[in-house]
């Protein structure tokens, strides 16, 4: 019989024994370890529990102060992260950088907007279906990646804004062994805003290494009326140059959609499913709303893109000139595209380009 080490869940190994050891940290377990949580007596809700005792929801949750970064997690290994669940209020979500670094390592391999990595880059929260990301009302961030490290995990949030916030969070990992060609996840959040003239939006550059690239999320604010969405993304592995190894034939086809996103009644048609989704379409109102912004992702659970060397990824901003022209012409964007790329590799890897101040991260 083989051994089962607990990792790879799904329905197909649900019923199956392990002697990997589950462990959760929150406000109410800062360290995950067993049998210490709920035993806080002081913390955010000692007031509101104030008669109750030790065990009744002192310590739900934790304020981080402006210019400050909190740890959430710091794990020794061997083991991996199967669930992270987090909430705080919105209108924050671009301000908070969430960080993840693997075995002790000097950069992070997470580094991204919270809002973003949870597919709500716009500070206006949706609803997400999918299978490693889901959030649910009113604003509970989900994320089932497993995260897999073999020394340690830390896990931190900053908070860049000069106003305190209040962060409830689970993280739940498990102990155990780690096989030999389980890669270590990373995440890349990139912004052009606006994008020049005819230059290509990047989503992610300078990947070397031996991994898969498994998911994409765009927050994409148009900046002209009309269709935007002709674009194609292309990948570009192991020694790719001018031309990629793949290539799509528009946004909306990438992300699993046809024919602009639209309803017969000239709507766009939100959906979001366990693997692509456009959750997300904010629309003007005639009055301070004036861009169409939408939020669309593409998890490549079931189609790994795969590379042995290097991985660039680059998409088109693309729409149409004014239809009364001769042979209705294509029409480079200038619109405000933010990304997150999703992937897994052998360490180490490329460190991140530095992440912009608050001032270029924001949305209003």
């Amino acid at each position: 019989m083989n051994h089962f080490n607990g990792l790879g869940m799904g329905l197909g190994n649900l019923s199956r024994l392990s002697h990997a050891q589950t462990r959760s940290i929150s406000a109410e377990n800062f360290t995950g370890e067993k049998g210490k949580g709920g035993m806080a007596v002081d913390g955010f809700s000692v007031k509101r529990a104030e008669g109750l005792g030790q065990g009744w929801k002192i310590s739900p949750c934790v304020q981080i102060p402006g210019n400050s970064t909190f740890t959430l997690a710091d794990i020794e290994g061997p083991g991996a992260i199967q669930h992270i669940w987090m909430t705080t209020r919105v209108g924050k979500w671009r301000s908070l950088i969430l960080r993840a670094y693997w075995d002790e390592e000097q950069n992070p391999s997470i580094e991204t907007p919270y809002g973003d990595f949870f597919c709500n880059g716009w500070n206006e929260r949706c609803n997400v279906n999918s299978l490693p990301v889901a959030v649910n009302p009113a604003g509970g961030f989900n994320s089932y990646w497993e995260m897999p490290f073999r020394k340690s995990a830390k896990l931190t949030l900053e908070n860049i804004g000069d106003d305190p916030i209040v962060l409830y969070y689970q993280i739940t990992y498990t102990l155990t062994e780690v096989p030999e060609d389980a890669a270590y996840f990373h995440a890349q959040w990139r912004r052009s805003n606006p994008l020049l003239f005819k230059e290509v939006h990047t989503i992610v550059d300078g990947i070397q290494g031996h991994g898969h690239y498994v998911g994409t999320y765009i927050a994409w604010g148009v900046n002209n009326c009309g269709w935007w969405g002709e674009g194609e993304i292309k990948f570009y592995m192991d020694g790719d140059r001018d031309f990629p190894t793949i290539c799509g034939t528009g946004t909306e086809d990438y992300f699993g959609g046809a024919w602009n996103f639209e309803h017969p009644k000239g709507e766009y048609g939100v959906y979001s499913t366990a693997f692509l989704g456009l959750p997300q379409v904010i629309q003007p109102d005639g009055l301070y709303r004036s861009q169409q912004r939408f939020g669309m992702y593409r998890w490549h659970v079931m189609d790994p893109i795969r590379f042995e060397q290097d991985l660039r990824v680059t998409i088109q901003a693309l729409g149409w000139r004014n239809p009364t022209d001769a042979g209705r012409r294509y029409l480079p964007l200038q619109d405000d595209i933010a990304s997150v790329a999703y992937w897994y590799q052998a360490e180490p890897h490329t460190p991140h380009p530095t992440m912009p101040d608050k001032d270029f991260l924001e949305v209003i």
